[in-house]
């Protein structure tokens, strides 16, 4: 069976994917910086922890350097909100760090060891689809990353490395629990994991859900620019 590498996988859908994957057969490399949660996952047979911080680009490659899989999985991020009437600079630092920087430091550190099928799996965002109140910081980190995945798919095409893009909507999740608005369609980890690992396996370049969220915003997204803002001007005021 093939490995399967997933960072952030001590919280949210990685942990969740990481357990759906081992349950489906998969050996499963489990990264992330919670040592008793990896302790955890690391009860299941076919599950090996890997502890390292993504946003280090040292740690990244020390931690990475024999890795042996198939599938990477880079799934490491977090999420603060912007309050535009105390704007704080540093907050875009601390999302891009793992967000964004954090992708470029695994994929850094993967890289020269990709082969011909083997798969790249880049976790973005739907928030990067429509300008959402307050996701000035989050919402670039996730429209970065994915530029950074579909560009990564031409360049690494002829060498035979299926990359692909996942889109989450809202996912029942330790960040999405501070949420303090609402969050139309949210669907649990376990069924995020389940979506995610379907659309892996049947080669997807991008993969949405929960499904119908996604159809909704990806309409949304080719909509004339102005009627954008009107729509999310709308969200705004519901907030």
């Amino acid at each position: 069976m093939k490995t399967m590498l997933i960072t952030g996988a001590t919280s949210g859908i990685g942990k969740a994917l990481a357990i759906n994957a081992a349950n489906k057969g998969y050996q499963v490399i489990a990264c992330g910086r919670n040592k008793e949660t990896l302790d955890e996952l690391s009860k299941y047979s076919n599950i090996n922890a890997c502890q390292f911080d993504v946003t280090s680009l040292d740690d990244t490659r020390r931690a990475l350097a024999t890795v042996k899989f198939d599938i990477a999985v880079l799934n490491a991020g977090t999420c603060e909100y912007v309050d535009i009437d105390d704007f704080e600079p540093d907050m875009f630092r601390r999302v891009f760090e793992p967000n964004f920087f954090g992708v470029v430091h695994c994929v850094d550190a993967l890289l020269r060891r990709l082969k011909r099928g083997d798969k790249l799996v880049i976790v973005d965002s739907m928030a990067r689809l429509l300008p959402f109140t307050r996701t000035q910081a989050y919402g670039a980190s996730k429209a970065a990353l994915h530029y950074f995945t579909k560009s990564l798919e031409v360049d690494l095409h002829h060498k035979g490395v299926k990359v692909q893009a996942v889109s989450p909507g809202f996912v029942e999740t330790p960040l999405t629990d501070k949420n303090d608005f609402e969050m139309p369609m949210k669907i649990s980890a376990e069924e995020a994991a389940d979506a995610m690992l379907k659309g892996i396996e049947s080669n997807k370049q991008t993969v949405f859900f929960p499904r119908v969220f996604g159809f909704i915003l990806r309409f949304m997204h080719i909509l004339p620019t102005p009627l954008q803002k009107r729509l999310s001007l709308a969200m705004r005021e519901k907030q």
